[in-house]
């Protein structure tokens, strides 16, 4: 059985254009983004929100432990003075307050 050497390389070709726009595209989209109205209220409720979520759902499946509770609010105070004093880097204070609520979790 042979393959047909033009036939490989059209695959490879389509592969190479796909890939190629699937990189460009958030690129050529970047810009009216950064001019969009939504796109920077979205940019500044969004660490807000995800970690009011990442809250919810902590509390909602360890609400019932006071050991717990206690813990899950020192890494919300953790939280919030990371994002104040770093900053405001989301991945700084949401990562603080993670490993705070964990290593309280773990440890005690």
């Amino acid at each position: 059985m042979t393959t047909d050497f033009s036939y490989i390389l059209l695959v490879v070709a389509v592969c190479a254009v796909i890939t190629f726009a699937l990189r460009a595209v958030p690129f050529l989209i970047l810009k009216p983004l950064r001019e969009s109205q939504f796109v920077g209220k979205m940019a500044m409720w969004m660490p807000a929100g995800i970690l009011a979520i990442l809250t919810a759902s902590t509390f909602r499946s360890n609400a019932i432990d006071l050991k717990t509770l206690t813990f899950g609010l020192i890494a919300i105070v953790i939280t919030v003075v990371a994002h104040l004093l770093g900053g405001r880097r989301t991945l700084l204070s949401v990562g603080a307050g993670t490993i705070a609520f964990v290593g309280l979790v773990n440890l005690f």
